[in-house]
C-alpha cells in the first residue's frame, strides 16, 4: 500500500460522511470533545486539495494527532456513535495510506486566509457591509443589545431584564440571518440555579458575502475559529465581512458580521460562558413568522414559568440572609450572607443596578466568586455594545409575558429541541447537495 494522491480525496470523502453521523448521533454529553477533534483534523488537512507523495507524511502526522485527540476524550465519549465513527474512520485511513501508529504528532493548525485576504477587500460587494449600504436610506440603523450571563440573567433587545431557570437547550436568537442557541446546566446537583455550558451560533449563507458557518463553544473550550477551522466567511467574494478575533486566549472571542451589522462577544468566566450581541433592529426583526417566535429569548424574554423573582428569593433566605444551597458544595466554596455578598459585588460593581443585584443573587445561590466577574464583564460588554449610553444601567426587573411567549410546563424544551433537529437536518442535507 503506497502513499499517494488518494490521501486527500479519501479524507474529503470521509468528512463528507462524518457530518451525517454528527447530525444523526450528536455528542451524548457536553464533556465529549469529538467535535473539537474533528474540526482540528479538518483544519490541519484542508490546505491542499491533493496530497502528493512528498506531502503524505504530513497527512499521517495529522492522522496520528487526530487519533491522540480521540484517545484523550475516549472516557467521556463512551456510547457516542459520532465518536466511534471517527475512531473507525481513523483506523481505515491509517491502513489505506500506510501510516504508522507510532510517529510524530503536531499541533493542529487553523486554515489561513489566502495572501491579501488578511484585511477586508476594498472591492467587496457593498451589500456585504451593512452600514455602507445605508446611504440609500433616510436614517442610519438603530442598534440594539442582548446579553446572557451568570445564573442566567437575560437582557433582551428591548432592555427587559430577567433572571431565568431555562435549564437545557434554548434559542436566544432565531432570525433570517443567524441562529444562536445556549445550553444551561445546573450549577449544583439538585439546584434550580443554572449557567451556560454550551453555545452554538449558525451564520446562514448570505448572497455573495458568506457561506454557512457554525461556531460552537463549550465549557473549557472557547475556540478562535468556526467548526470547520476557518476564521472568516468562506470562499465567497465578501467572505471577510464575517471574522472571528481572539481577544484573550481561551477566555474572550469577538465575531464581527459586517454584512448584517452585528457584533458578538463570547467569554468564558470561571467555568461558564457569557454571550453579548449588538444587532440592528432590522436584523433583529427579520423573522419569517413573528407570531411564532415565542421562544426567541433575546426578543421575547424568558417564558413566565421560567422566570425567577429575585425579591421572593431574597425573602426566602431566612433571618440571617444566608443562601440555602442544595447538594455538594463547590471545591472551594464561600458562604455568603446577603450583606457579605453585597460587599463582594461592590468591589467590581459600585452602582447598585441590576447587574449588581444579579451578582448578589449568584453569590447567594452558588457561592462561586467567579459570578462576580461574569456580572462585571457583562456590564463591560453593555458599555461597548449598547447604542444608548443613557440606558446602560437598569434598575427595575421585568417580569412580563408577551403574547405567545409561553412554554408548556411539562416540556419547556420541546420547541428548542425541534429547532436543533431542523438545523441539524438542514446541515446534513447540504452534504448531499
Amino acid at each position: 500500500m503506497g502513499m499517494g494522491r488518494g490521501a486527500g480525496s479519501t479524507a474529503l470523502g470521509f468528512f463528507q460522511i462524518l457530518p451525517v453521523f454528527l447530525c444523526i448521533f450528536p455528542a451524548a454529553t457536553s464533556q465529549c470533545k469529538i467535535l473539537k477533534c474533528n474540526s482540528e483534523f479538518w483544519a490541519a488537512t484542508s490546505g491542499s486539495h491533493h496530497l502528493g507523495t512528498e506531502e503524505a507524511p504530513e497527512f499521517c502526522t495529522a492522522l496520528r494527532t487526530y487519533a491522540h485527540c480521540t484517545r484523550r476524550t475516549a472516557r467521556t465519549c463512551r456510547g457516542d456513535l459520532a465518536y466511534h465513527s471517527a475512531v473507525h474512520g481513523i483506523d481505515d485511513l491509517m491502513v489505506q495510506h500506510n501510516c504508522s501508529k507510532d510517529g510524530p504528532t503536531s499541533q493542529p493548525r487553523l486554515r489561513t486566509l489566502p495572501p491579501g485576504d488578511s484585511q477586508e477587500r476594498s472591492d467587496s460587494p457593498e451589500i456585504c457591509h451593512y452600514e455602507k449600504s445605508f446611504h440609500k436610506h433616510s436614517a442610519p440603523p438603530n442598534y440594539t443589545h442582548c446579553g446572557l450571563f451568570g445564573d442566567p440573567h437575560l437582557r433582551t433587545f428591548t432592555d427587559s431584564f430577567q433572571t431565568c431557570k431555562v435549564q437545557g437547550a434554548w434559542p436566544l436568537i432565531d432570525n433570517n440571518y443567524l441562529n444562536v442557541q445556549v445550553t444551561n446546566t445546573p450549577v449544583l446537583p439538585g439546584s434550580s440555579a443554572t449557567a451556560t455550558t454550551k453555545l452554538t451560533i449558525i451564520f446562514k449563507s448570505f448572497q455573495e458575502c458568506v457561506d454557512q458557518k457554525v461556531y460552537q463553544a463549550e465549557m473549557d473550550e472557547l475556540p478562535a475559529a468556526f467548526a470547520d477551522g476557518s476564521k472568516n466567511g468562506g470562499d465567497k467574494h465578501g467572505a471577510n465581512s464575517l471574522k472571528i478575533t481572539e481577544k484573550v486566549s481561551g477566555q474572550h472571542i469577538e465575531i464581527q458580521a459586517k454584512y448584517i451589522g452585528t457584533t458578538i462577544v463570547v467569554r468564558q468566566v470561571g467555568r461558564y460562558l457569557t454571550f453579548a450581541v449588538r444587532m440592528p433592529e432590522e436584523v433583529v426583526n427579520a423573522v419569517e413568522d413573528r407570531d411564532n417566535q415565542g421562544l426567541y429569548l433575546c426578543l421575547r424574554g424568558c417564558p413566565l414559568n421560567q422566570q425567577i423573582d429575585f425579591q421572593t428569593f431574597r425573602s426566602a433566605q431566612g433571618p440571617e440572609g444566608r443562601a440555602r444551597r442544595k447538594g455538594p458544595s463547590l471545591a472551594s466554596p464561600e458562604f455568603f450572607t446577603y450583606e457579605t455578598a453585597m460587599a463582594k459585588c461592590r468591589e467590581k460593581l459600585p452602582v447598585e443596578d441590576l447587574y449588581f443585584q444579579s451578582c448578589v443573587f449568584d453569590l447567594l445561590t452558588t457561592g462561586d466568586v467567579n459570578f462576580t466577574l461574569a456580572a462585571y464583564y457583562a456590564f463591560e460588554d453593555v458599555k461597548m455594545l449598547h447604542s444608548n449610553k443613557d440606558k446602560l444601567h437598569l434598575y427595575e426587573r421585568t417580569r412580563e409575558l408577551s403574547p405567545g411567549n409561553t412554554a408548556p410546563s411539562g416540556h419547556p424544551r420541546a420547541l428548542p429541541a425541534l429547532w436543533v433537529a431542523l438545523v441539524c437536518l438542514s446541515r446534513c442535507w447540504s452534504v448531499f447537495l
